[in-house]
């Protein structure tokens, strides 16, 4: 059964994740030095650790309520977000292409973000859902972001896990000039 609560739900946590990686990009920006690693280290966390309790307990939950093509959209660009992420924690600042790889990741995750959360997006279509305890929603992604954030910063963020592009056959090779 759905809750009409004034507690934070799930959809709170997630915009909550929202603005503080809107935060992190904006100080990158301006970032020099040592703390500019630092900066994408921890917004590569933050977006690892969103991704995940989206896929794994968010998008499952809202799937019927949520159009298809809204939800394979937001699965492509997790995906998405995953590669660069991928490529900015192989790097460091002083790599070519260091810096447009975390301004591309922001814009992604920009545009990700309006879908979500624009009038009729995501978010207004997952609370459609008759169904869901959103309150209840939010204490399980909860418990799995401190787990995840205990163990990636513990650990190291993993190589992230792509499922909606498939495995990619590309050839790196050096920039044209």
């Amino acid at each position: 059964m759905a809750t009409k609560s004034r507690k934070p739900d799930a959809i709170a946590l997630l915009k909550g994740d929202h603005r503080k990686v809107a935060g992190l990009f904006k100080k990158f920006e301006s970032a020099r030095g040592p703390s500019k690693k630092a900066l994408a280290r921890e917004i590569c966390l933050e977006l690892s650790v969103h991704t995940m309790i989206e896929e794994t307990i968010f998008y499952p939950a809202v799937r019927g309520p949520v159009e298809k093509d809204l939800m394979d959209e937001s699965h492509v660009e997790h995906d998405s977000a995953k590669l660069l992420i991928a490529s900015i924690l192989a790097g460091k600042p002083s790599d070519d292409f260091y810096d447009a790889k975390v301004t591309v990741l922001k814009e992604l995750v920009k545009h990700h973000v309006k879908e979500e959360e624009q009038r009729g997006g995501l978010f207004t279509q997952a609370r459609k859902s008759k169904r869901l305890d959103f309150v209840a929603l939010r204490e399980r992604m909860e418990a799995l972001k401190e787990e995840l954030v205990a163990q990636y910063t513990r650990q190291g963020i993993p190589t992230p896990i792509v499922r909606a592009v498939g495995k990619p056959k590309v050839k790196a090779g050096k920039p044209i000039a």
